[in-house]
């Protein structure tokens, strides 16, 4: 079966064999009370890789982000203000500070007016805005206009929190023409050209970019530093394991070695799909061509249509709905891979052309 679902984009899977032994899976023991071996140092190569001060890690992004909007909370007054087109992960977050009793408010996606709007808002409460966004969109293929978000909520001492699973690992520094991801893996800041500051913090997971199932914050060394004494996960739940750690290190590691080479052959894979499938009538959303490639095309009954089509010769694709900026259309979505090469695509043009006819209006 070829698959088109996975989202270990780099292509790393991490056989036990690759990695070095361990005495056990973890320690039994909360982080709180005791780290699990390399947990320190593998926080400080992805603060270092992102352009942090400091990064401490967590068992996955929603033990992170739930953890740290409680933890906000209990700092000073505030008011979550949710960028509408965030990854689930967030708006569960989100859920779980309106349930405590803070204030969360919702904003146009990827709307730098209506967020400004917002936080004037919120400032006039006398709460803190606690602006939550993705780095990275995969239901539109857009990035976040990054930059913009960062002043307006400097302008009003607000904090931005932004969660940066899709781009760790793909976008870096220095992008251009020739290598639109920029280069070496660092995530949206770098993809932006931005430098940390204490009002930004990123948290992300490992298990895409990476193929690691454990994540990471990164922010001010002050910020990081009183989150992890207050972090209520950090006492009462079990931390990342031994060996998803030892997989983040050796995925690091081979990032530094061979990162840059994979991510030219996952361009080149996504460039492929986008230009083949749009001689075939499909049309990718957004511009990036990023390891995620959505394609709109018409209303649902045709994208379940193209998904069975794809299954019953041999492909694997997923039926989707863009995010709300993208008019939640039926989309057929391709998780692409540093490991699928020309010939993958060719195949599924080859089904997608049999099935006739191939969008609806």
């Amino acid at each position: 079966m070829l698959d088109f679902t996975s989202a270990l984009y780099l292509g790393l899977h991490h056989p036990s064999a690759s990695l070095p032994p361990w005495d056990a899976l973890t320690l039994g023991r909360p982080a709180a009370l005791s780290e699990p071996p390399g947990s320190r140092l593998l926080a400080g190569e992805l603060a270092r890789l992102q352009g942090f001060e400091r990064a401490t890690l967590q068992p996955s992004t929603w033990h992170l982000f739930w953890d740290l909007l409680q933890w906000l909370r209990q700092q000073a007054p505030c008011i979550a203000l949710l960028d509408e087109g965030s990854y689930p992960i967030l708006h569960w977050a989100a859920n779980g500070l309106r349930a405590a009793g803070c204030p969360v408010a919702q904003f146009a996606h990827h709307d730098v007016a209506a967020l400004a709007d917002s936080i004037r808002r919120s400032v006039r409460s006398g709460r803190r805005p606690i602006v939550l966004a993705d780095g990275y969109c995969p239901g539109c293929n857009r990035p976040l206009p990054l930059a913009a978000y960062a002043r307006v909520c400097a302008d009003w001492d607000g904090l931005l929190v932004i969660d940066d699973t899709q781009a760790l690992g793909v976008l870096g520094a220095g992008p251009d023409r020739a290598c639109p991801y920029g280069r070496g893996g660092g995530g949206s800041l770098r993809w932006n050209g931005l430098a940390a500051s204490p009002g930004i913090a990123v948290g992300a997971s490992l298990a895409k970019g990476f193929g690691a199932p454990l994540a990471v914050l990164a922010g001010a060394s002050e910020l990081v530093d009183r989150f992890e004494r207050g972090s209520l996960v950090r006492v009462h739940c079990s931390p990342p394991s031994v060996p998803a750690i030892r997989a983040a290190r050796s995925a690091l590691r081979f990032s530094t070695a061979c990162g840059d080479m994979l991510r030219a052959r996952l361009l080149r894979m996504a460039v492929t799909l986008r230009r083949t499938l749009a001689e075939r009538g499909l049309v990718a959303s957004g511009s990036l061509p990023f390891p995620v490639q959505s394609f709109a095309v018409g209303r649902s009954g045709a994208a379940d249509r193209l998904y069975r089509r794809l299954l019953d010769g041999g492909i694997r694709a997923l039926p989707t709905r863009g995010c709300r900026a993208s008019g939640c259309a039926a989309q057929l979505t391709f998780l692409l891979t540093a490991q699928h090469r020309p010939r993958d695509i060719a195949r599924v043009a080859a089904t997608l052309a049999a099935a006739q006819p191939v969008r609806e209006h």
